[in-house]
Formats: structure tokens, C-alpha cells, sequence
């Protein structure tokens, strides 16, 4: 199975994924007992290496989703020392491969995931009754770089006044962010998504990294 048809197949999970609260956006579990297991094949080889060379591979989520299961994170690094670091909180986990000068650096990841259809209806509303997604709190939580109140708290209230249902603020957040940002071709690497800061200073141009993470703490200070 190659990475087009692992994406294709499990973009219905990954859309469940996307919304930080399955709640709201009233998901359902459309079929409890189908699951499909695909392996992906990552191999990183570093061609000119210069003295030590450091490998860092992202691994298949850790932990269990009600979408997606990761059933192994398999690597190899001949002739170097890998290891998972993990970070459970986020659901993350990294190879870190490092190899000594003179060896021809060389790490493959294998993960085995298990996915299935999880499907969202956005027309039905929230039911009281599944008020909380196991483990939603953390995601939803404001960060160093994604804060929820002040100006970012400020600036949720003005683009969502008027509008009551989570996806109608949902729909308004996004139509300021496509009207408001630009990607900036400038702006190094992915961006640093330090929304504060763009508010503030009212840069809104950047990357990735900065244009998701607008929408995300907007989102997130707004409720929704």
C-alpha cells in the first residue's frame, strides 16, 4: 500500500481528526466493527553525511483514536542507534537516529495502521449526552504559542458576534482567515504559528505552521 492510497482511504478518519471537538460536530461511528490495516514504509538516506548525522523520522500516533489504532512503529538504522521518543500527552512519537562519522546513514520506518469510516454529520446538532471526546481537554487547551485570551480572545468575539451555532462561528473564523492572511514566501521554514504576535503586530502573513494555527486558537478562544 503506498501513501496515495493510505491518504485516500483514511481521509474520512482524518476529517474526524480535524475538528477538535467530535462532540460538536456530532460524529458517529459508522462502522464499529470494519477496520482496514495499512503499512507505510518511510526510508531516509543521508547521501553526503559530514562527521555524526542525525535522523529524525515522525512515527504512526501513539495511543488509540476511535478512527485510527497504531498497531507497531517498526525502524532500522544499520550501523547507528535509534529510539522512540514519545510523547504521550500529544499522542507523538519520533525516531531519533544518530551514526557515527563513517557510516553510511540509513533509517527506515515501518508503521502498521489500522483505520476505519468515521463519519460527521454537521447538520445535526450537539448532543449534551456526549459532551466530552476522551482526552478533548488537552487538545483543547491554550498553549505558549496558541493563547486563548487577550487580543486572540478579542479578536474571536468581534468575527463570531452574532452567530450561534458552533458552525456557523466555525465557518465565520475561516472566511476572516482567507480574507485576513496571506502566505508569505519569505517567512522561514513552516512559521512559528505564534498567533499573539501576528494579532499584534498585524502581520498576518506566514506559512503552515502560522495560517493553521491562526484558525486553530481563534477556534479554540471562541468556543467552537
Amino acid at each position: 500500500m503506498n501513501r496515495r492510497e493510505f491518504l485516500t482511504y483514511a481521509s474520512g478518519a482524518a476529517l474526524g481528526a480535524s475538528l477538535s471537538r467530535v462532540d460538536r460536530a456530532f460524529a458517529v461511528d459508522a462502522s464499529p466493527t470494519f477496520w482496514r490495516t495499512f503499512e507505510v514504509t518511510t526510508s531516509v538516506e543521508v547521501l553526503k553525511p559530514s562527521g555524526t548525522t542525525r535522523v529524525w523520522l515522525p512515527a504512526a500516533m501513539l495511543g488509540e483514536a476511535p478512527f485510527q489504532r497504531t498497531l507497531a512503529n517498526d525502524f532500522r538504522a544499520d550501523g547507528g542507534i535509534a529510539n522512540l521518543v514519545e510523547t504521550k500527552a500529544d499522542a507523538l512519537g519520533i525516531v531519533v537516529a544518530e551514526f557515527p562519522a563513517g557510516v553510511k546513514p540509513s533509517l527506515t520506518l515501518t508503521s502498521r495502521i489500522a483505520t476505519k469510516n468515521y463519519e460527521v454529520d454537521l447538520s445535526r446538532p450537539r448532543n449534551p449526552a456526549n459532551d466530552k471526546y476522551p482526552g478533548s481537554e488537552y487538545f483543547l487547551r491554550p498553549t505558549k504559542l496558541l493563547p486563548t485570551d487577550g487580543i486572540v480572545e478579542t479578536t474571536a468575539e468581534q468575527i463570531t458576534a452574532g452567530r450561534k451555532t458552533d458552525l456557523e462561528k466555525a465557518r465565520a473564523i475561516y472566511e476572516w482567515v482567507v480574507e485576513n492572511t496571506f502566505r508569505n514566501p519569505k517567512t522561514r521554514g513552516c512559521g512559528t504559528g505564534d498567533i499573539r504576535y501576528m494579532l499584534e503586530s498585524k502581520d498576518l502573513g506566514g506559512k503552515c505552521a502560522d495560517l493553521n494555527a491562526l484558525y486553530v486558537g481563534l477556534a479554540r478562544a471562541a468556543g467552537s
